[in-house]
Formats: C-alpha cells, sequence, structure tokens
C-alpha cells in the first residue's frame, strides 16, 4: 500500500520534466506578433550622382553682350585666341573683349570707360568654389577715360592664370566703370557702373601619351 504515493510522485515528475522540456523547445521560436520585426532592413545605397553639364559662354569661340544702364548701351564682344580644348587648368588662358557704347538721346556727350576689372570664381564639377586668382584690372592712363562712344572702341586681353587642377569651370565677372559727359561742352560727369559675367567651361588636361605606353 505504501508504493502508490510513491508512483504518484514519479507520475507528477515526470509530468514537470515533460512540461519543462516542451517549454525549452519552444524558446526559440518567434512568436507571432513579433514576426517579420526581427530581421534587418536592407542596406539601401544613394543613387549615383549625375554629372551635370559646365555651362561655356564661349563654346562657338566668341560671345557678343548687350549691357542696359540708365541712358547707356554697352557692346561687348568677347573671344580667345586659345582654343576652348586647350583652357585646361594649367593653361594661361587669353580672354579678349572690345567694348563700345551709346547714349540716348545721343546729345552729343561723350562716354568714357575709367576702369574695367575682372575678377574670377573657379569652381569644380560639384559648383564648389575653390581657391581663386587676384582680380585684373585696367586703369585708364588718360583723363577723364577711354572713349568707347560708338564708333570708337576699347580693346583689351586679360590673361587668366592656371588654376586648382579640380576646377571645371571659371565665372569671370566684368565690371566696366565709365562717365558720361553731362553735356557736349561740359566738364562734368556722371559715373555708371556696368557689369557683365562669363561662365567659360575648363577642359580635361590632355592625355600623356608617353605615360600610357
Amino acid at each position: 500500500m505504501r508504493s502508490r504515493p510513491t508512483a504518484r510522485r514519479m507520475t507528477f515528475a515526470m509530468a514537470v520534466a515533460i512540461a519543462a522540456a516542451g517549454l525549452v523547445g519552444c524558446s526559440s521560436e518567434v512568436p507571432p506578433w513579433l514576426e517579420g520585426q526581427t530581421e534587418t532592413p536592407a542596406a539601401t545605397t544613394a543613387p549615383p550622382k549625375t554629372a551635370v553639364p559646365v555651362q561655356n559662354d564661349l563654346a562657338a569661340g566668341s560671345a557678343t553682350r548687350t549691357v542696359p544702364i540708365g541712358a547707356i548701351t554697352l557692346t561687348i564682344d568677347y573671344w580667345s585666341t586659345l582654343t576652348m580644348d586647350l583652357w585646361t587648368a594649367n593653361a594661361s588662358k587669353p580672354l579678349s573683349f572690345s567694348i563700345r557704347g551709346t547714349v540716348t538721346p545721343a546729345d552729343g556727350q561723350k562716354l568714357y570707360l575709367s576702369r574695367v576689372t575682372a575678377e574670377t570664381v573657379v569652381r569644380d564639377a560639384d559648383g564648389e568654389a575653390l581657391p581663386g586668382v587676384d582680380p585684373i584690372v585696367d586703369q585708364s592712363t588718360v583723363a577723364p577715360g577711354y572713349l568707347i562712344l560708338d564708333p570708337y572702341t576699347y580693346s583689351q586681353t586679360f590673361t587668366l592664370p592656371p588654376v586648382d587642377p579640380e576646377a571645371a569651370s571659371i565665372e569671370v565677372s566684368m565690371r566696366y566703370e565709365l562717365l558720361q559727359q553731362s553735356t557736349p561742352t561740359s566738364a562734368d560727369y556722371a559715373k555708371q557702373t556696368a557689369v557683365d559675367t562669363l561662365t567659360i567651361a575648363i577642359a580635361p588636361e590632355p592625355a600623356d601619351e608617353g605615360g600610357s605606353r
């Protein structure tokens, strides 16, 4: 009669062991409400950058601009004796220009150019500014300035020095300081300032044929 409690205890112990084994076996399974939340998100990659074409105002070899300022209208011709494929970062780049003006109404007043300044901004392929170059200035050596009333013109060449090897373009801001005679016989002049900007592409350096052999 005393053996029955022992059998009951063994039966209870086996049931507890089986239940514990079942819990251990199920512990590695993911509960239904967490399914899909433990997966690592797929890594995303940024789309490649699309190269932005560089504007080149001298792509045709020359350019003509008309710049109105008050009663004055300037006509400016730009060109270069160096072809655009040779406008590399390491090259000295000549920029030539010629300027003439008209006054409306044409009452006989003269128009003079007293000073012209070229300031440059050098940019890389992403449009970021790079170290630039010093401004180039031509100050009139005669008073009140150089006569530019049509048909008279002022012509000059500014040579842009080598720039950063990463350069993709150069923005050249041309500032023209003018003196307009108040009357045909007056020694008084009104000062006007006209600004024009050119963007010129920088060509890649030519391949070193000797090093490619």
